[in-house]
C-alpha cells in the first residue's frame, strides 16, 4: 500500500526528491523513461548538499530538456510505501513550470517528452502522480 501526505513544510535535509508539473503552451509535458513503458512528471532525487529548488530546475531540464520556465512550489509532499525505503516515509517538494522553450534533445535517461490536452492514462507512478496533480488542483497552481 501507498500512502500520500501534504505539508507545509518540513526540515529542509527531509527532502529528498523534487517532482515538477508541467505546462508548455497550455499543454501538459510528460516524460518516458527509457526503461519504461510509462509516463510521468519531470522530477528526480536531490545531489548532496543541492539546495531543493536547484534539483527542481536541474530535474526540469535534464529530463524535458527546458531551457525557459518558470518555476513555483507547490508543497512538501511524502510517500509512505512497503515497495521502496522499507516503509520509511520519503519527502519530496513539488512544484509547478510553465516551459517556455526546450533544447531540441534530451541527454539523459529520458527517452522522450510528450505535450499532450490530456492526462495520461499509464503513469509510472498511479498510486502518487494522480495525487500530486489533485494537491495542485486543489491549491488552484493549475
Amino acid at each position: 500500500m501507498t500512502e500520500v501526505k501534504f505539508y507545509d513544510t518540513v526540515e529542509d535535509e527531509l527532502l529528498k526528491f523534487a517532482v515538477i508539473i508541467s505546462k508548455s503552451n497550455g499543454k501538459w509535458v510528460f516524460c518516458k523513461h527509457k526503461e519504461r513503458n510509462t509516463f510521468e512528471f519531470p522530477g528526480g532525487h536531490r545531489e548532496n548538499k543541492e539546495d531543493i529548488f536547484d534539483t527542481a530546475k536541474r530535474e526540469l531540464y535534464e529530463e524535458t530538456g527546458a531551457t525557459e520556465f518558470t518555476i513555483k512550489p507547490i508543497c512538501v509532499y511524502s510517500v509512505t510505501t512497503d515497495k521502496n525505503f522499507n516503509g520509511e516515509e520519503t519527502f519530496g517538494m513539488l512544484y509547478y513550470a510553465e516551459i517556455t522553450d526546450f533544447e531540441k534533445e534530451l541527454h539523459s535517461e529520458i527517452e522522450r517528452i510528450i505535450l499532450t490536452d490530456d492526462l495520461v492514462d499509464n503513469w509510472t507512478y498511479p498510486e502518487i502522480q494522480p495525487k500530486l496533480l489533485q494537491k495542485a488542483k486543489e491549491a488552484g497552481i493549475i
